[in-house]
């Protein structure tokens, strides 16, 4: 009786926010048309993005303006981890952006909030991800302080969660749910500021930990500490050197035991592959090339629990995508987060969808706790399409005929994904023409113009072409 009762009392779930990321007003406008609640873009010089950031001052105050119109939200993210200078000039170049009034401003350098909170304290700051918030004492710590969402680290599991949302019942939480994982913590990576001086701390991150790294045997370490490499005859091999010391003297069963693979402990030096001739040591384990290379991060199947929880939002990353990846995932999300709230089954073919993005394969991150390998991608270090390929943009349609910006190639015969805010629809290409009418096979890609046959009401869509091993599936 006593369950029941507390049962009945509970409120009933909410649905969650849907935040996607917002490199330019053109994607902006693509992730409200999709379904997304709200969106997210960057402050110039002061986000994590700096360096792939459309949205100046002027295009800011277009975007703010137009989401208001559209009943929506758009957060400004000015997240960067301040040094001196721009600690100096920090108030100075966020005061024209404040006045602009937006639904909140993203943050995580503890002066820069203080700074804020003291001139501005109507201003509704959020923790960002950058902060590394982790438990719920931290939560308390920054509701304290005046912040009124904080983001959570992407390193929490799906109970970890839970127990924050239970000890802080008042704060609104936001949690990721898709786009790609960074090797350090929740980004506080130094690789590209090592390799290239560009610090990704500052916003202009060159993705070191997806560059393709070649290994070398090396001796222990000189007297000054530095590692002095093998002079080798023919090509040396990794994973043949790792699987010898295995036969030899390992058994795996033995990992339980506290043995320590051989292979652990010897030294490594490795390269990279655009720069030859410079090698940097390595003192573990590994089984491929990509070292650092992990797989994105994909929680669809994950949305109705996270509402369960009572999380207040769920984050996509992806400022520097695509425009057709922003309009599928928040499609596809979309469409999770509302069969979540009519208490439908989850839609399995939600996961096919999101194959068709170009990705470095999925994992649920660190919501599920799974063995490491499910976490790292070991083969390839760049994006790859498993089910589609974005192919075109529907310009106009006049007569039957829609214009197409065609994107990649597409040719007669092929099936394509007519993707809309209306729903999706397969078309087989039975017939093509260029723009002054005359038949055509193939439209080879960018910058092409192309007819094709279409109704009128899928105006707008995005269309996918279908890959050859999909369709063999399906």
């Amino acid at each position: 009786m006593h369950e029941t009762a507390a049962a009945a009392t509970m409120p009933a779930m909410k649905a969650p926010e849907l935040l996607l990321p917002a490199g330019s007003l053109d994607k902006m406008r693509a992730a409200f048309d999709f379904g997304a609640d709200a969106v997210y873009a960057g402050q110039p010089r002061y986000s994590l993005r700096a360096r792939n950031n459309e949205f100046k001052l002027e295009q800011l105050a277009q975007g703010i303006t137009e989401a208001r119109q559209r009943g929506k939200k758009l957060f400004v993210t000015s997240n960067l981890i301040a040094h001196n200078d721009k600690v100096r000039t920090y108030l100075r170049d966020i005061e024209p952006i404040i006045e602009m009034n937006p639904d909140g401003i993203i943050m995580a350098d503890p002066g820069l909030i203080m700074m804020v909170r003291e001139k501005w304290p109507h201003v509704p700051i959020h923790l960002s991800v950058q902060a590394n918030t982790t438990n719920f004492a931290t939560v308390k710590f920054w509701q304290k302080m005046g912040v009124q969402r904080i983001i959570l680290s992407r390193e929490l599991s799906l109970d970890e969660i839970e127990r924050i949302r239970q000890e802080c019942p008042d704060m609104a939480l936001e949690v990721f749910v898709h786009g790609a994982l960074c090797i350090a913590y929740s980004g506080r990576c130094l690789l590209s500021g090592y390799f290239n001086r560009r610090d990704p701390n500052q916003g202009t991150c060159t993705n070191a930990c997806r560059w393709n790294y070649k290994t070398q045997s090396a001796t222990e370490q000189s007297d000054s500490g530095e590692a002095i490499p093998v002079k080798l005859e023919g090509v040396f091999n990794f994973e043949e050197e790792q699987a010898n010391a295995q036969a030899a003297s390992f058994s795996p069963s033995a990992c339980g035991d506290g043995q320590r693979h051989p292979a652990a402990d010897k030294v490594y030096l490795i390269e990279e592959a655009g720069r030859p001739g410079e090698l940097m040591p390595i003192m573990e384990d590994d089984h491929g090339t990509y070292i650092m290379n992990s797989k994105d991060l994909r929680a669809v199947e994950h949305v109705e629990r996270l509402a369960k929880i009572g999380v207040d939002s769920l984050k996509v990353e992806g400022r520097t995508k695509s425009l057709y990846y922003v309009a599928r995932v928040a499609q596809v999300y979309r469409n999770a987060i509302d069969d979540a709230m009519a208490g439908r089954p989850f839609n399995r073919e939600l996961l096919i969808q999101l194959e068709g993005l170009a990705s470095r394969g999925y994992t649920a991150g660190f919501l599920e706790r799974r063995p490491a390998q499910d976490h790292q991608n070991y083969i390839t270090g760049h994006s790859e399409f498993h089910r589609s390929q974005f192919c075109g943009e529907v310009k106009g349609v006049q007569d039957g005929w829609a214009e197409v910006i065609v994107k990649n190639r597409f040719d007669v015969g092929d099936t394509v994904e007519v993707i809309h805010p209306l729903g999706n629809q397969m078309l087989k290409l039975d017939t093509m023409r260029n723009l002054d009418g005359e038949p055509i096979l193939a439209a080879p890609g960018s910058p092409l113009h192309v007819r094709i046959p279409l109704d009128a009401r899928f105006e707008g869509a995005l269309l996918a072409r279908m890959l050859p091993g999909a369709l063999a599936a399906a």
